[in-house]
């Protein structure tokens, strides 16, 4: 399975993105990493262009928010990427915040997972599980 993955806006956590790509690898993925740095549109032509099945973004430094309100918008924009997974993970809040209060407005705009503050490996198991589940219906 074909995923794009890299990390949003002004963020430069390298080392955490090569981690996940090691991580999405190990699992079996085909990973497209777009390193840091990277703009929304930019993971959406990247999962046109490759074909991806699951669009992974992630933030550590919490500016993730406002790039994250533009996804709707961006999805309705592209052709053929209605069975698109878009997941998002890392530290997605400026300053404190909790999963209960995050989660339900990420997913408003239009995330499928959404995993604030979870380590690597439960946010991965959560992606093969969605692809399960996903598979089954």
């Amino acid at each position: 399975m074909k995923v794009v993955t890299g990390v949003v806006g002004n963020d430069i956590h390298v080392v955490a993105n090569r981690l996940i790509d090691l991580s999405l690898q190990a699992r079996g993925f085909e990973v497209f990493n777009l390193g840091v740095n990277t703009y929304l549109e930019e993971f959406f032509d990247a999962a046109v262009e490759t074909g991806a099945e699951v669009l992974l973004i992630s933030s550590l430094n919490g500016e993730a928010e406002g790039w994250g309100r533009e996804v709707k918008l961006l999805k309705a924009r592209y052709k053929n990427l209605d069975e698109l997974i878009m997941m998002i993970g890392g530290n997605l809040t400026v300053g404190s915040g909790n999963a209960e209060d995050i989660v339900p407005k990420y997913k408003g705009y239009g995330f499928d997972l959404v995993c604030h503050q979870v380590d690597l490996n439960t946010g991965l198991d959560q992606l093969e599980e969605f692809i399960a589940q996903r598979k089954t219906q």
